[in-house]
């Protein structure tokens, strides 16, 4: 036993997981370098990169001169070690790709929800998506020629509250897409034809997003953030370790005005029902705008601005009604901003999402100024408010980090298996009862 209760195969992992993570996010570097990073000693560093490199994860990556002795052998992650596979479970789309361990895109797939019924949350089937999601994995490992087996996970990103359950494993509540409770961790191990030894990893899509921002996007260096995510709805995450995931928000739903809205959830006056792009369409279209019939949230919403912000150059006077809409939005956002900024007082506030990257490229500064005059003026005058850098597709590039993650906090080791536990006889006997 290793002191402070650890043990030595503890200690072992541990020191596994600082090599791992310090080559991937500074490497190539050489053994000499990892012993300050790290803070191992050399023989430890020697030790756990002879483990790496004998376990195939480490490779190395050519050499660099040192001063007076040997060129010094550069290592990296080895990206053929592993597979990710990260899916979007968007409000429009579902979108699958597959990653090696250096995050290179191997293979994508998208497919579109659409509507089968006359309410909107029709396009969410829980069927329909996990069908998406089965073709999807099997299509980008086919794809890619790449075997199951050698997957680290599949990390999903979701709308909604994710929960887990020691039943069902992780189980969506999403009010806004119309999922009340489903387990899709069971449904996906019931219908996808993966190894038991491949986990899932299930998560809300903007915490995903957030994790990626930190890890590689504008969130680097930064002590903590608030990632915001605008799609068809709003939601953000909150991350107070640039390593370590955020924890999501349902940030769409705090209430901006008193007997507003209604909002897809059911309540009156959230955010979403103003701010989001299902939202701003919709009040255009009340206020006498015209969005193009049959567009998709995208195409209506690119149409949106450029009728409000036509191109430089071009004699068209802006839409007036668009605009009033669009700048009416940027108050409501600046005002749920300022909420950010006064709860969590963030060093960053970063905007995603296919709608948050449109809209911000067009009235962010205008939000900025909302938020800084709603807002406590010290915290206000600390935070910077910039969009983020890895474009709309972040979430998978997220979801894809979440079994990435694991793998490191797991010093590169395989997941094991869990062994199928039998239930207590008076756990069976109160569910006998509660059926008769």
């Amino acid at each position: 036993m290793a002191s402070g209760g650890r043990t030595v195969r503890d200690l072992r992992r541990a020191n596994r997981t600082a090599v791992l993570q310090r080559l991937y996010f500074d490497g190539p570097m050489s053994r000499f370098s990892l012993g300050p990073a790290t803070g191992l000693s050399s023989g430890s560093v020697s030790n756990v990169v002879a483990e790496l490199v004998a376990d195939g994860l480490v490779e190395e990556a050519g050499s660099v001169d040192s001063a007076g002795g040997r060129p010094r052998i550069l290592l990296r992650i080895a990206p053929g070690s592993g597979y990710l596979i990260g899916v979007d479970v968007g409000e429009t789309r579902v979108r699958i790709e597959l990653f090696d361990l250096a995050l290179s895109e191997l293979a994508r797939v998208e497919r579109r929800l659409e509507a089968n019924g006359p309410r909107r949350t029709d396009r969410y089937d829980v069927n329909v998506v996990v069908a998406h999601l089965r073709d999807g994995i099997n299509e980008v490992l086919a794809r890619a020629a790449i075997a199951p087996e050698l997957l680290l996970g599949v990390g999903i990103g979701v709308p909604g509250i994710v929960a887990h359950t020691p039943e069902d494993g992780a189980v969506v509540h999403g009010q806004t897409v119309g999922w009340d409770a489903v387990p899709l961790e069971k449904l996906l191990r019931e219908t996808v034809q993966l190894p038991d030894s491949v986990p899932y990893f299930i998560d809300n899509g903007a915490k995903t997003l957030g994790q990626a921002e930190m890890w590689f996007g504008a969130g680097r260096g930064a002590r903590d953030a608030v990632v915001v995510l605008f799609g068809s709805g709003v939601g953000a995450c909150v991350v107070t370790d640039e390593v370590s995931p955020g924890r999501g928000l349902e940030w769409g739903h705090l209430t901006v005005r008193v007997k507003g809205r209604r909002c897809r959830c059911g309540a009156l006056g959230c955010l979403e029902a103003y701010a989001g792009a299902e939202a701003l369409l919709d009040r255009w279209a009340e206020a006498g705008g015209r969005p193009p019939a049959g567009a998709s949230e995208e195409t209506a919403l690119t149409a949106m601005l450029a009728a409000a912000y036509p191109p430089p150059g071009e004699d068209t006077t802006p839409d007036a009604t668009a605009l009033a809409v669009l700048e009416e939005t940027a108050e409501y956002l600046g005002a749920g901003f300022s909420d950010l900024i006064n709860l969590f007082q963030p060093e960053r506030i970063l905007v995603g999402g296919w709608a948050g990257l449109q809209l911000g490229a067009r009235f962010l500064d205008l939000v900025r100024a909302h938020a800084t005059s709603y807002a406590l003026s010290y915290p206000a005058s600390l935070v910077t408010v910039s969009l983020g850098t890895l474009g709309p597709d972040a979430v998978t590039v997220g979801a894809a980090i979440l079994p990435l993650a694991d793998f490191f906090a797991r010093g590169g080791h395989p997941a094991p298996v869990e062994p199928e536990e039998t239930a207590p006889a008076w756990h069976r006997t109160l569910r006998e009862r509660t059926a008769t």
